[in-house]
């Protein structure tokens, strides 16, 4: 039975002076100063998981730059609505990507 693969255990030993790989990435969206472009980036390519599917089926196009986020609705009476319910779904996006991603919402 100690042959058997399935029954080892793994010790993971971190040498002094290494970086994990994702404290290795961390620094990198860091000195290349990518992290804001990464999470506007994420914004736009989540958007059903943020919005959920029904307003996700009826936008055409979601993006950020520069703090704006622009949303193509292909319906005009969920446009209303959510114009209505503009500053909650800017909170709320913020509050999912734990920092204040978006500071203004455009409607396409």
């Amino acid at each position: 039975m100690e042959n058997n693969p399935k029954n080892r255990t793994f010790e993971t030993h971190k040498r002094s002076g290494t970086t994990t790989v994702g404290q290795a990435i961390s620094q990198m969206f860091a000195k290349y100063q990518l992290e804001a472009k990464f999470e506007e980036t994420y914004v736009g390519a989540h958007w059903e998981k943020i919005m959920g599917p029904v307003i996700a089926s009826r936008t055409t196009r979601a993006y950020v730059s520069n703090g704006t986020l622009y949303v193509e609705i292909d319906s005009a009476p969920l446009r209303n609505e959510l114009l209505l319910a503009k500053q909650k779904i800017v909170l709320n996006i913020n509050r999912e990507m734990k920092a204040e991603i978006i500071k203004e919402m455009v409607f396409l």
